[in-house]
């Protein structure tokens, strides 16, 4: 597997769900803290050249604290121009989404819809790799 250049990554569209896996496991990898990453791409699906760790976000979404982050979120896409962002949860648990991660997950989105955020998608960085979180994991939260 090759790690893609930094200056390479304008040039590849990530236009698929496996291909954003695949960048994910590339760049972020098996979980060793917890923490939020944020990808930004542009309209055409490439990657802009920021991708920003978070590693102090809030224990639960609840409180409006899914709301600042859109807001948050709002703002950086408006300043980097980006069109849509990628979200992925770093924790050092197993594949499965917690009740947590899925309330982070369906929280945020429904805060991205409100602040006009496209969320491109969210994944989980887990203790054995990457994974997509679907969005029928999402329902019933």
């Amino acid at each position: 597997m090759t790690i893609p250049d930094a200056l390479d990554l304008p040039d590849l569209p990530l236009a698929t769900d496996e291909e954003v896996t695949e960048r994910v496991r590339d760049l972020v990898g098996r979980a060793a803290r917890r923490q939020l990453w944020l990808f930004f791409l542009d309209d055409h699906d490439r990657q802009l050249p920021v991708l920003l760790p978070i590693p102090d976000f809030p224990p639960s979404p609840d409180g409006g604290q899914a709301e600042r982050l859109a807001g948050s979120l709002a703002a950086l896409v408006e300043e980097l121009g980006a069109a849509q962002i990628v979200v992925v949860w770093e924790r050092r648990l197993d594949d499965r989404a917690t009740t947590l991660d899925r309330a982070w997950a369906a929280r945020l989105a429904e805060a991205c819809r409100s602040a006009r955020v496209r969320l491109r998608g969210q994944l989980l960085s887990h203790r054995n790799g990457v994974r997509w979180l679907a969005p029928d994991e999402l329902v019933g939260v």
